[in-house]
């Protein structure tokens, strides 16, 4: 199949086709040649779903958006493809090679040649039916392990681009601001700086397999007025600036993305799709950014129908276009006919069609698709016959033993011990008799969220096989403790209000010689979960009946032992009542994938040392948001107020079951100018019993700034791997540059005065403070400006 067939000479090859020549040189031959409509079919995408049986895909049928005539839109081109293997359930060759003879029909039906671009989700992993779970970002956030997130999205982009998709839609980089937001289980955590990071390694290990990584969504989704979905932004300048806006400028600067997508949402009255000042002044005028702005699915028919700022489709168009969206996505509505009318009476320029127009083609001369030997045929589909498509079905594997390993890992890594009264790790050969209740325990979906291939596809095609292996809780912990005899009580459900089974629970409770209530959420989408894109919540209890369940356990047991260890597989934090203090072990998870049973079963029974650490506060009470650790003085506990936003656990915490003991700091100079960077250097002991992982955090605490400042903010951060009675000495290098905040004028600028550097277990365990001064004159800096303290480990003592 050849996706490249020109429309005049053949016997030369077209400027566009020549990849001895320069991209400009390409692209500016390509528009030229184009007609308008050849220009804007370039601009929009068609929402599709690849073949079962191997043949072309089949326009989606979405509720906000009438049919797609394929049949129309091709002879014009068609800038991309949307979802073609994360739209219904497809075999993984049968998808790739639907995909390929699709290409080539479109590269043998416009006149160019001109292959489309294949984008599909991949928040957790690729959203392919049989590709593998991982965990969700949040659990990423848990990990503090950028090397370990960056190898998991090598293999993601591997397997992405294995079978034809060149974008992948993620990851997204929203710092959460309201913990009752459906979509946290999607974020990385509540501090810009973990964000920042953790997302920057996602994008490149992404980008290291060839996959165009898009960042979203630019900005402010997150900060929505009481957590609800699309609501309007309270947002101010600073608050944007030094908290929303960091992980896309690390993300874009270091981490190579090549695409960004605008948020829905408006910021005192201007939606991001309509944001000229931001879109193009900031994100390219000022950052830089060369790639590709595509719009979050219908943000530019929104800017109509939900914002209101637009007359009709075409000034939706112009108006997006003019701000800077480069693509619309999902389907052909705005840039299409009205977008073409528009130019074509004088309301739309054509210079911004051509501008969006040779990102776009630039962006395809770089992936190789405008390149005269271009082939459609995707490499895990290299050497197979593809006239005979019953034989390649379970060719290719998705989910393979190295994928499995890495997910499992990043599992491990991100399970977060609470609180332990030194219960666990269970004793060795595990308990005689283990209650385990709670609506979670035995459920296989438990472990996912609502981005995964299973929840947001496979619920809509009853019947199909789930792709993937998802052993429940409850299949995990008999194979860990095979010795014991484990009873299995739901109690109730998710979110039902059932109380009918909680006495039984109780009863099964009272029986055994550990109760473990395994408790959390459900990922869907708008409304179907407790969890998810549309799944807001009033307030951070626990859903349904889940902390009745939880009080029946504690008042059965006041009168015996029986110790109950609380488990949670969510994918937002939650207020635990009775639980902080009453439970004898607290394990936190936030929708760890498919391997995520193995892992929490393996921190119960001790065969792992956890070593994951909250990137989210755990509320005390369930009324207490908006809050986060990153609040200025007056956002914490007061005198004037009778709500206390201090949290049960804070974050950055975590136990382990091994001590360390930080000493010996040392500061090589106290004063430092405003330019210049501190050292300190300092040791970490392993004092216990067995091999861990401590992970060591920097804060940041500015006593006197010109404008109001967070008490602390993460600054830095290493894991410190050390075998029992093990010392590392731990240096790091702390830049001037990571105290800048956007000061009065609205310029960001590093101020002359006293800092506190905190090194510490947890935003509320301070180990080691070194006191420190900046010197000289104040500062501007920008986007260029070093955003890390970076850490350096000796050998082992």
């Amino acid at each position: 199949m050849n996706a490249n067939v020109p429309a005049e000479d053949t016997s030369a090859v077209p400027v566009w086709n020549d990849p001895t020549l320069s991209l400009p040189t390409r692209v500016d031959a390509l528009i030229d040649a184009m007609t308008l409509q050849e220009k804007t079919a370039q601009l929009y995408g068609a929402w599709v779903g690849a073949s079962d049986q191997g043949g072309e895909v089949a326009p989606h049928q979405h509720d906000m958006e009438e049919a797609v005539d394929l049949e129309a839109l091709l002879p014009t081109g068609l800038g991309q493809l949307t979802r073609p293997f994360g739209t219904v359930p497809v075999d993984p060759a049968l998808g790739a090679l639907s995909l390929a003879r699709t290409q080539a029909r479109i590269g043998a039906t416009n006149r160019f040649g001109i292959p489309t671009l294949a984008h599909d989700e991949c928040l957790a992993g690729f959203a392919a039916w049989g590709a593998t779970a991982y965990p969700v970002p949040l659990s990423w956030g848990a990990t503090f392990d950028p090397d370990a997130v960056r190898r998991m999205a090598a293999a993601i982009g591997r397997d992405m681009r294995a079978v034809g998709v060149h974008q992948g839609l993620a990851p997204v980089l929203d710092v959460v601001r309201d913990a009752r937001w459906g979509r946290v289980e999607e974020t990385i955590g509540e501090d810009p700086y973990l964000v920042g990071t953790i997302g920057t390694a996602y994008v490149q290990g992404l980008e290291s397999a060839g996959i165009v990584a898009t960042l979203k969504h630019f900005v402010g989704y997150s900060a929505s007025r009481a957590g609800r979905n699309l609501a309007p932004s309270s947002l101010g300048p600073r608050e944007r600036a030094d908290v929303l806006l960091p992980p896309f400028e690390m993300a874009i600067r270091e981490g190579g993305a090549r695409s960004v997508m605008n948020a829905y949402t408006d910021t005192d009255g201007m939606p991001s799709a309509a944001d000229e000042e931001l879109l193009t002044g900031l994100l390219r005028d000022t950052w830089g950014f060369e790639g590709t702005v595509v719009a979050d699915y219908f943000a530019i028919a929104f800017l109509k129908s939900l914002h209101g700022v637009a007359a009709d489709w075409a000034d939706a168009a112009g108006t997006a276009l003019h701000a800077g969206i480069d693509v619309e996505l999902p389907n052909v509505k705005t840039y299409g006919a009205p977008l073409a009318e528009a130019v074509a009476d004088g309301r739309v320029p054509e210079t911004l069609v051509d501008r969006a127009l040779r990102r776009v083609l630039t962006q395809k001369a770089q992936l190789g698709l405008l390149d005269k030997d271009w082939n459609p045929v995707p490499a895990a589909l290299d050497g197979a016959d593809l006239d005979d498509p019953a034989a390649l079905r379970g060719r290719i594997d998705l989910d393979g033993p190295e994928n499995r390993s890495l997910a499992r890992t990043i599992a491990e890594e991100a399970v977060v011990v609470l609180s332990n009264d030194g219960t666990l790790p269970l004793p060795l050969g595990g308990p005689r008799r283990i209650a385990l209740l709670g609506p979670n325990a035995d459920e296989p979906t438990a472990v996912l969220g609502c981005y995964s291939f299973p929840l947001h596809i496979g619920v809509r095609n009853p019947g199909t096989p789930l792709g993937i292996q998802l052993p429940t809780l409850r299949d995990t912990l008999a194979a860990e403790f095979p010795d014991a005899e484990i009873t299995f009580v739901r109690g109730t459900g998710v979110d039902d209000g059932d109380l009918s089974g909680i006495r039984e629970a109780a009863e099964a409770a009272r029986r055994a010689d550990v109760a473990v209530v395994v408790l959390g959420d459900r990922a869907g989408l708008f409304g179907q979960g407790t969890s998810g894109e549309g799944c807001d919540a009033e307030t951070l209890a626990l859903p349904g009946a889940q902390q009745h369940l939880l009080d029946a356990l504690f008042d059965a047991l006041l009168d015996q032992e029986t110790p109950v260890i609380t488990v949670l597989l969510a994918g937002r934090p939650y207020a635990l009542g009775r639980a902080v203090e009453e439970s004898a072990a607290i394990v936190q998870s936030f929708f760890p994938g498919e391997e995520g049973t193995h892992a929490i079963a393996g921190v119960l029974s001790g065969r792992t040392n956890p070593s994951g650490r909250l990137p989210v506060s755990v509320p005390r009470s369930p009324g207490s948001q908006p809050a986060t650790y990153l609040g200025a003085r007056l956002a914490h506990a007061s005198e004037v107020s009778t709500l206390d936003p201090t949290p049960a656990f804070a974050f950055g915490h975590g136990l382990s079951y091994t001590r360390f003991d930080w000493e010996e700091l040392a500061v090589d100079a106290q004063e430092a100018p405003t330019d210049g960077e501190f050292t300190l250097s300092f040791t970490v002991r392993n004092s216990g019993g067995r091999s861990g992982t401590e992970v060591v955090q920097l804060y940041l605490h500015d006593p006197v700034a010109s404008v109001v400042q967070p008490v602390q903010r993460l600054v830095g951060y290493t894991r410190v791997e050390l075998e029992p009675g093990g010392a590392r000495r731990v240096r790091v290098t702390v830049p001037a540059d990571v105290a800048s905040f956007t000061g009065r004028d609205g310029r960001r600028l590093v101020e002359p005065g006293q800092l506190e550097l905190r090194l510490a277990a947890s935003s509320a365990d301070p180990r080691l403070t070194a006191t420190v001064r900046l010197t000289g004159a104040e500062r501007h800096v920008d986007h260029t400006r070093r955003f890390h303290a970076s850490f350096r480990q000796g050998p082992t003592a």
